[in-house]
């Protein structure tokens, strides 16, 4: 599995989520999966088929959290850096944009809505390595953007 990066906080939440699959969840499907095999024939138990479909569902989550956890690296942050890197928060200028602000995050975190943004996005890519003042250049669907680093966090 390749290294994915979390703030210390998103890792805590990952394996928070994870302790609840297991150890909550899983017995709740459970006891679902019972109440309806007591009911009788499960060939046509519409309760038994839903519980399976979560009992699924849940299981492949917790197999994909695990894997996470797996390969997790934490990163508390630029600290200090003056050059943008995973856990750096940038505050950027672009003429059709204005002054937008971002944390570079890994993927598993990446909420651009909430101003977190993949480092393996075209746009968190971009400033992986710049500093304050550089202006760089980045491709989207539109056209490309010029953006400016105004600060980095």
């Amino acid at each position: 599995m390749d290294n994915q990066y979390f703030t210390p906080e998103g890792l805590e939440k990952l394996k928070e989520e994870f302790r609840y699959r297991t150890e909550v969840l899983r017995g709740e499907i459970a006891k679902r999966l019972k109440e309806a095999k007591e009911e009788g024939d499960i060939s046509e138990n519409a309760g038994f088929d839903a519980a399976k479909e979560a009992q699924a569902v849940n299981e492949g989550k917790i197999e994909e959290i695990k894997s996470a956890l797996e390969g997790a690296k934490v990163f508390k942050g630029s600290s200090g850096k003056s050059t943008v890197d995973v856990g750096s928060g940038v505050k950027i200028e672009s003429e059709n944009r204005g002054v937008q602000e971002f944390v570079i995050v890994g993927a598993a975190e990446s909420d651009p809505l909430k101003g977190f943004i993949s480092n393996e996005s075209p746009l968190g890519s971009a400033f992986l390595g710049h500093k304050k003042g550089d202006k760089i250049t980045v491709k989207t669907p539109k056209g490309d953007v010029e953006y400016k680093i105004l600060e980095v966090k």
